[in-house]
């Protein structure tokens, strides 16, 4: 790698610390780049999955504001998607990347509608409640549990967009601010990627120059993408997520 693929790496590393702290689909990024450098598609995938984590440790602290009065709910979900995570990074080394690709733009697609229709669902959800009588569930009850399972699978799979499924689910079926869900999808994030990296320690090949451009790159992007995305109105922020969720589905369908 020369010196200017390397700064092509970084460079890509921050954009998606960034982009996987306001909403999701850094991989998107950086997966490109580091084929566009030589590296086999196996070892890009796992490169790149070690090299975020930084950057999604980053955004997580700097939501730490938006995390408080969350801890139980970070506990039972970040379990979830612990388990989720090391799920998708066994099926990594024994399924075709079809297997997940195939599905992958029409689970993104069904995320941006949640996301779209968030708050007309919310009302509509918490409606039938006060006239059915049924309790809310604080951390959103077994359908977000099992969504957040799923989407964690995929997200120690690949990965790409997987945060704007996280808000999608979360959006929906959790009553909370739209910051205060996004501050919650990075420790997921974070922790997703954590769990599929030490895993692909033990059976993948690294290339160690990518993984330290990347990690590097992606801490400094978590930091701008939470200056950035805490700034956000909840109508702006849900734009964004459409925006980037959109360009995820179409790079996915042509690619």
């Amino acid at each position: 790698m020369d010196i200017w693929e390397a700064a092509a790496v970084c460079t890509a590393g921050i954009g998606a610390g960034a982009i996987n702290t306001i909403v999701g689909s850094g991989t998107l990024l950086t997966f490109p780049v580091l084929l566009a450098v030589g590296l086999p598609p196996v070892t890009a995938n796992v490169s790149n999955a070690l090299g975020l984590v930084p950057g999604s440790v980053s955004g997580a602290i700097g939501y730490r504001r938006e995390l408080r009065g969350q801890r139980g709910r970070v506990l039972r979900l970040g379990a979830v998607a612990l388990l989720g995570g090391l799920v998708g990074a066994v099926l990594l080394v024994a399924l075709p990347s079809r297997a997940f690709t195939l599905i992958v733009p029409a689970l993104i697609g069904m995320a941006l509608v949640l996301v779209v229709l968030q708050p007309r669902l919310s009302r509509l959800v918490q409606r039938r409640r006060e006239r059915n009588g049924s309790p809310e569930h604080a951390h959103g009850g077994p359908v977000l549990l099992g969504g957040l399972g799923l989407a964690s699978t995929y997200g120690g799979y690949f990965g790409a967009a997987q945060g704007v499924i996280y808000l999608g689910l979360m959006g929906l079926l959790l009553d909370e601010d739209l910051q205060r869900v996004n501050a919650v999808k990075n420790v997921l994030g974070a922790l997703v990627n954590g769990v599929a990296a030490v895993f692909f320690l033990f059976v993948a090949d690294f290339d160690w120059t990518a993984v330290l451009l990347i990690a590097a790159g992606s801490a400094a992007g978590g930091q701008l993408g939470a200056r950035i995305g805490r700034r956000l109105p909840p109508a702006v922020l849900r734009g964004v997520i459409v925006a980037v969720g959109l360009a995820a589905v179409i790079q996915l369908l042509l690619g």
